[in-house]
Formats: structure tokens, sequence, C-alpha cells
């Protein structure tokens, strides 16, 4: 049974903070939010909305006091947050992030937190929306959607549980995995389809009468692109932080171009439809799995 927190000390209100503490809310496993943007605008609205119960005007008012941290930030901005909160990630507080890369946080974690860094547990909900902010958030965000969690030898077992136990109350379906492992996992199902949507919008923006082409756009560009829309700051951010594993998925995507080139190139029918059919095939196995 999951542990219940007094105070939630919420850095970053956007889509993914927000959505967590409306989350930890409707379960009861919190009894107040105290939450912290760097947009004050930002904060402001997330007390409106009831995300959160109290504004903080920086990140350590937000902190003082709480028993569950959550950075909600982008992952570039983790060190200097780590940094500015050193003193409350302590031995009686769960600190959490729920960012998209973990190796790059792992390794701001130990520089900043020092010997508190092993009561940290990186965490990576993988779920989300096209659209960001605050205004998106939603208590079901996180409902059947798989969350990662990826300590190093030095975290501490009981914090690893207490936040196995979390995102398990809340209906997700969580998995444990090296930090190392997930950046490799993440960047072949996670950031190099972003990066192909984003790549691929981008090459028909370069032509001519583009506009034109986009009218006449119907559900399978819907489909493709719907991740295009998404927030450029932090994919900015993602990318390069795991730009390494990234690389080595675009040499295999290249690859895989190749191939239906050559067969469009020959005119291979038979070539042209195994391909096809094979990344049906896949693709339908996984749906079923999935669903």
């Amino acid at each position: 049974m999951a542990k219940k927190y007094n105070q939630l000390g919420l850095i970053g209100c956007g889509l993914m903070g927000g959505s967590l503490a409306l989350a930890l809310k409707k379960e009861g496993l919190v009894k107040k939010v105290v939450g912290y943007s760097k947009s004050p605008t930002t904060t402001t609205l997330a007390r409106q909305l009831g995300v959160i119960d109290i504004e903080a005007s920086s990140a350590i008012q937000a902190c003082a006091g709480a028993d569950l941290i959550v950075l909600a930030v982008p992952v570039a901005a983790s060190g200097e947050m780590f940094k500015t909160i050193q003193q409350f990630v302590q031995p009686h507080v769960l600190t959490m992030d729920v960012g998209s890369t973990k190796n790059d946080v792992v390794l701001a974690a130990e520089k900043h937190l020092g010997w508190g860094a092993q009561y940290f547990v990186p965490a990576h909900p993988i779920t989300g929306k096209e659209r960001s902010g605050v205004e998106h958030a939603d208590a079901m965000l996180y409902y059947g959607a798989k969350v990662v969690l990826t300590p190093t030898p030095a975290t501490d077992l009981d914090h690893v549980q207490r936040a196995q136990e979390l995102w398990t109350a809340l209906g997700s379906d969580v998995r444990i995995m090296s930090p190392q492992e997930h950046d490799a996992a993440l960047a072949a199902v996670s950031h190099l389809p972003h990066l192909l949507a984003f790549a691929y919008v981008n090459s028909l923006l370069g032509q001519p009468h583009s506009d034109s082409l986009l009218r006449l756009a119907g559900p399978g560009f819907r489909d493709f692109t719907r991740i295009a829309a998404s927030d450029s700051a932090l994919w900015r951010d993602v990318l390069l932080a795991n730009r390494t594993e990234i690389t080595g998925q675009l040499r295999h995507m290249v690859l895989a171009i190749q191939e239906f080139q050559r067969a469009l190139h020959s005119e291979d029918a038979e070539a042209l439809e195994q391909l096809i059919q094979k990344a049906s095939q896949a693709r339908n196995d996984w749906r079923k799995h999935s669903a």
C-alpha cells in the first residue's frame, strides 16, 4: 500500500507535474501541494485550476517542509535544480523527477546532491500530450501508462520501493532498469520517432507550394505527425541529452530507408511488399500485446 504524503513540493507546474499533482490528490496520496514554476503566471494558473494549493516563489520555498519532492522541469535544468534543493533531499523525503532521459539526470544528481543522491529515484512516465502547459493537466494521464524507474546501485532500496508503490497506486505499469538501458531503449521507441516527425514536417515545408500539399493532408498525415506538435524546448533538450543513442538509431533508420529506395529504384514489387508486410505484422503484433 502506498504511503500517504503530507506535502508535495512540485518544481515545475506544467503538463507532467500538474497531472501528477492532480493524480496524487485524486487518490488521496497527498494532503497539500506547494508548487513553483519559473514563470509566476504558470504558478498562479496552477493554483487557480486547483492543481496546487500554495504558490511558492522559489524552488526552496516549495521544498521546505515537503516529504515528497518532484522535479518536473526540462532535463537540461536538472543540475541547477538539484544544486538549489540539495538541503531538502533527505532520508525521510522521496525525491523523484519525470524527465525523458535518465543517464544525464543521474549524473547531475550525483554531482550536485552528493550523499543525498541515494535518496533520489529517477523516474520516467512514458506518456504525455502534444499540448504542453498546466491547462492541459489531467489526473488520469498516468493511469495505464508505463513508468520506468532507473535507480543506480547506490540508490536506497526503501526509496525505490516507495516510488514503485506510489506510481502503482496511480494505475501505472512500473518497470525498473538502469539509466543506460532506459536511454538506449527510449532512443529507439520515443526519441527517434519524434525526431522523424519533426524532420518529415520540415521536409514538406522546404518544398515549393507546401501550403497546397498540406491542404491535401488527411488521416495518415494527422496520425504520423501528431508528435511533431510537441514542445520545442523540451524536445530540444531531450534530443541533445540522448544524442549518442539517437545517432545510433538514426544509422538503423538510414539502412531501413535504403532498403525501400533499392526496391523502388529496381521496381521490385515483391521486395517492396515484403518490407511493408514485415512492418505491418510487427505493428499489429505490438498492438495486440500492448492492448
